[in-house]
């Protein structure tokens, strides 16, 4: 086990420690029908978007770039039928991960990946949802709440948050309760902007994220886009801001990670899992699970 998996299921165990998932969060999820992997990095979203084939290498680049192609060359609505098609109409497997996310009743989880999975894992339990949203008139925010109930979602306004509910973020969209998503270029420079404004995050999130550390977890940091949303996101957490768990990383992502305060822990969701279980196993064995 690392050095660093018993302070971080400590914190997590505690509360606070908030679990920040990215593209490796969905290693292992497939198609029950057909086998194939879920397309969850950059790379693999495009091909999907694109009938498995690769598009011009400048559109290679970054799925927001190649879908900000395809939302001008065949309008809005093929980039949100392909959104929908992948992640509201498709059977996934269920995700160890997140199923043991969910197990823990976590106060506070972010979801940067636009599946459902975790919201599906959370189903019997009561919980507020918040959704990123862009482009959008009549508001300055780039939100939307809504309260589960353990049953079903409801839409909710900020004055209605029951703030002692777990809360979980979805800052890039989800089909559910109704499909809305963060994709291409345009959206993603209008919710950034609102980001750093501050208009993209609900006030008892603000308050609620004082003093958290947070934990990365399948979040490769090599491309911009990711940055800009995370640090907006996670911004006023106490340094050392936490841990990210990386393989492999680069040496953009070190200089990265050590800019915002966060410690590269080189392992993977599977080593993670790994830990926990050998984890909770000592603390049951002793008595000291929480």
């Amino acid at each position: 086990m690392h050095d660093a998996f018993p302070s971080i299921l400590a914190g997590l165990n505690e509360g606070t420690v908030v679990p920040y998932l990215g593209a490796g969060a969905l290693a292992g999820v497939v198609d029950t029908q057909s086998g194939r992997a879920m397309p969850a990095d950059s790379e693999s979203l495009i091909l999907a978007m694109n009938n498995g084939q690769p598009m011009a290498p400048k559109l290679m680049y970054e799925f927001p770039r190649a879908a900000m192609h395809v939302e001008l060359k065949r309008g809005r609505s093929t980039l949100m039928k392909f959104l929908n098609a992948t992640y509201r109409d498709t059977a996934w497997s269920a995700s160890a991960l997140h199923n043991w996310l969910a197990a823990q009743k976590l106060p506070y989880l972010v979801d940067s990946n636009r599946d459902p999975l975790l919201q599906k894992a959370l189903a019997a339990t009561p919980h507020t949802l918040i959704v990123g949203v862009a482009r959008i008139g009549g508001t300055e925010y780039r939100f939307k709440l809504f309260h589960h109930d353990g049953t079903a979602y409801r839409a909710i306004d900020q004055e209605a948050v029951n703030v002692s509910l777990p809360v979980l973020f979805k800052p890039l969209g989800t089909p559910l309760p109704e499909p809305n998503y963060i994709a291409s270029d345009a959206d993603f420079v209008d919710y950034i902007t609102e980001l750093m404004g501050g208009f993209a995050i609900p006030g008892f999130v603000k308050r609620m994220r004082q003093g958290k550390r947070y934990l990365l977890l399948g979040m490769r940091l090599t491309r911009d886009t990711e940055r800009m949303v995370l640090s907006d996101i996670v911004f006023g957490a106490d340094k050392p801001a936490g841990w990210a768990l990386i393989p492999n990383a680069t040496d953009k992502e070190k200089r990265y990670l050590d800019k915002i305060g966060i410690e590269l822990v080189e392992a993977d969701v599977a080593d993670f899992l790994a830990a926990a279980e050998a984890w909770q196993g000592e603390a049951l064995a002793t008595g000291t699970a929480g």
